[in-house]
Order: structure tokens, then C-alpha cells, then sequence
């Protein structure tokens, strides 16, 4: 059976965007040298979750569509089709499929995103862990690394890690 792992970069304020979906804040981060862990974590996954406006959002990047290789599921009532490669849209039902899929999958499954997926899986307890890097920068406002929790979840800190850029990578299991 998969974990489901929310692996995310956050702001000090707890945004993963900013309001308009724009991650450009982010940009002078990525050059330290370091990835972060990101390769290794990549190599751990087989499959992706993610909702319609992250979706768009990485769609919108100059670059090709960067889970090609992986199964991809986006979340959406509204998408007719996929213009990426290995990528299904998902209308109905959400937690019954991601329940399933967890299941029946082998490896990890990334919960990429945003904050309304995220909200609604951490409500029902279906992440497993959550391996934020924390980005010194404050947004103001913006989306909410978890969109509508309002109850008490408690995690348990498994290991913290620094970065002369300033990023804190924190990583955490489900109590």
C-alpha cells in the first residue's frame, strides 16, 4: 500500500501561491546546488495528485509537462481532457479513488497540490506525511497550504533540515 505524501513548498505565512496561483516567488531558491531531496523523493513515487488550478498552473510554465513519466490524476468537475502525457481527470468521487488507488498502489503517491486538495485529504487523514520546505519569504495572502480545516491534526516531527539559502525542510508522519 502507498503513502500519500503532500511534499510542497509553503511561505512563513503558510501560502503555496500567491492569490493569483503564481509561484514566482519562489525563484532564487532553486539555485543553491541542492534539490532539496527532490530527486530521491521523485524516484519513491509512482503515482500524482493534484487539483485543476495546479494543474493549469504547471501547464502555464515555459517548459514540457514535468510528471510525463509518472500516472497523474487531476482532480477537476470542470476539465474535459488531459493535454499532458499520462494524465487522467478525475470528475467524481474523489476520496473513494484516492482510497482505492492507495490500495492498490506499490510505491508513494505525491499530493502535489493546492490547497483545496490538500484540505480535503488532511480532513479525511489520508496524508501520510508532509515534507514542507519553508521559503523565508512572507505573501501576505494567497492560497493556504490547507484550504477549509478548521479541526486539530497532530503530526509527529521525524526530522528537520537546513539550507544556507534559508529554507527549513521539515518532514512529518500522521500521529
Amino acid at each position: 500500500m502507498g503513502k500519500i505524501i503532500l511534499y510542497s513548498a509553503v511561505s512563513l505565512d503558510g501560502f503555496i501561491a500567491k492569490k493569483n496561483g503564481n509561484v514566482d516567488w519562489l525563484k532564487g531558491y532553486e539555485d543553491e546546488g541542492t534539490d532539496y531531496g527532490y530527486s530521491e523523493f521523485y524516484k519513491s513515487i509512482e503515482s500524482i495528485l493534484m487539483g485543476k488550478h495546479t494543474y493549469e498552473q504547471i501547464l502555464s510554465f515555459d517548459i514540457p509537462f514535468p510528471y510525463g513519466n509518472k500516472r497523474n490524476y487531476v482532480f477537476s468537475k470542470t476539465l474535459e481532457s488531459a493535454s499532458s502525457p499520462n494524465t487522467k481527470i478525475i470528475k467524481d468521487k474523489p476520496l473513494d479513488f484516492i482510497n482505492e488507488l492507495k490500495k492498490v498502489s506499490t510505491k508513494n503517491i505525491w499530493l502535489v497540490g493546492g490547497g483545496q486538495l490538500n484540505g480535503l485529504l488532511l480532513k479525511k487523514k489520508l496524508i501520510d506525511e508532509l515534507i514542507l520546505s519553508v521559503i523565508p519569504v512572507i505573501l501576505g495572502e494567497g492560497i493556504p497550504l490547507f484550504k477549509n480545516v478548521q479541526e486539530l491534526i497532530h503530526f509527529n516531527l521525524n526530522k528537520v533540515e537546513t539550507y544556507e539559502s534559508g529554507i527549513v525542510q521539515q518532514c512529518y508522519s500522521l500521529k
